[in-house]
């Protein structure tokens, strides 16, 4: 993978950047795995329920597997493509039993790559097995949190996990934020790190290029009017005038803790992530 920067000939391609993948298949995707979602453009009712969000090119969402169920059958890898719902690539897997499924490819996962998922599957990028079947010290994603649920954190595009040891009926697990956790040992990941790392360098460079995207423009607070803004107001540049940020409606932002304080799954937590500075 490399990042691609434009020539500066034009305002939109000053500052325009894009991914170029070498390991990304010209091929049409799997008919059978696309389906259509209706998009409701950021409304409820006609009416602006999220902001900044609209219009975007026409997609199809890919079925990818999450779960990788099928134990014990290995796959090899026929094609990495792109996926217009998620920031990391997908693979398109063919089982021996002739079924085909999308899963999401890891950093070093390449055409004619055979995986398999399994409670004694040997540990080597791509595979899925349970994590108390995992040494201690091996990077993984894709990482459930209820059994049989599928995988739910460590999915997002460069995105990985470090296994720090097993607590009984639990694995330590330390996330990319630097949180510690814990995590049932029946739960499955998959051995490596999520493909596309180079994702978060993309620089968009235009306004239109966001618009492909579902991203409507949005509005500095500082630059409306009192009356529709709390950081509205003032002369210039002019500081907000406020302890802290506040949303559109007087709420405080940027730094809010969100999470409930009597959320049951809070006592899996060790170590709460740092503050990046």
């Amino acid at each position: 993978m490399a990042i691609k920067i434009y020539r500066k000939n034009t305002a939109g391609r000053r500052a325009m950047s894009v991914v170029k993948s070498d390991v990304v298949t010209e091929k049409s995707p799997e008919k059978r795995l696309l389906k259509t979602i209706q998009n409701f453009s950021g409304r409820s009712g006609g009416k602006i329920s999220v902001r900044h969000k609209g219009g975007g090119h026409k997609r199809r969402y890919r079925m990818v597997d999450f779960t990788q169920d099928k134990f014990g059958i290995p796959g090899r890898v026929v094609a990495i493509e792109k996926d217009p719902y998620r920031s990391a690539l997908i693979a398109l897997v063919q089982y021996a039993d002739g079924d085909k499924c999308y899963v999401v490819a890891t950093a070093n996962m390449k055409v004619g790559v055979s995986i398999v998922s399994g409670e004694n599957a040997p540990i080597e990028e791509g595979n899925r097995l349970k994590l108390k079947n995992i040494l201690s010290g091996h990077t993984v994603c894709l990482i459930e949190m209820t059994p049989g649920k599928g995988a739910q954190i460590v999915r997002s595009a460069g995105s990985m996990a470090t296994v720090m040891g097993q607590d009984g009926a639990k694995t330590q697990v330390k996330l990319s934020s630097s949180e510690i956790r814990l995590v049932n040992s029946e739960c499955y990941a998959t051995i490596g790190q999520v493909s596309n790392f180079e994702h978060g360098s993309v620089r968009i460079g235009k306004a239109g290029r966001a618009r492909w995207m579902g991203r409507r423009p949005a509005v500095r607070g500082s630059a409306m009017n009192p009356v529709d803004h709390p950081h509205g107001g003032g002369e210039g540049k002019q500081g907000i005038g406020l302890k802290q940020p506040k949303t559109p409606w007087g709420k405080t932002a940027l730094g809010k803790k969100t999470r409930r304080k009597k959320k049951a799954s809070s006592i899996f937590i060790l170590k709460r992530r740092t503050k990046k500075r």
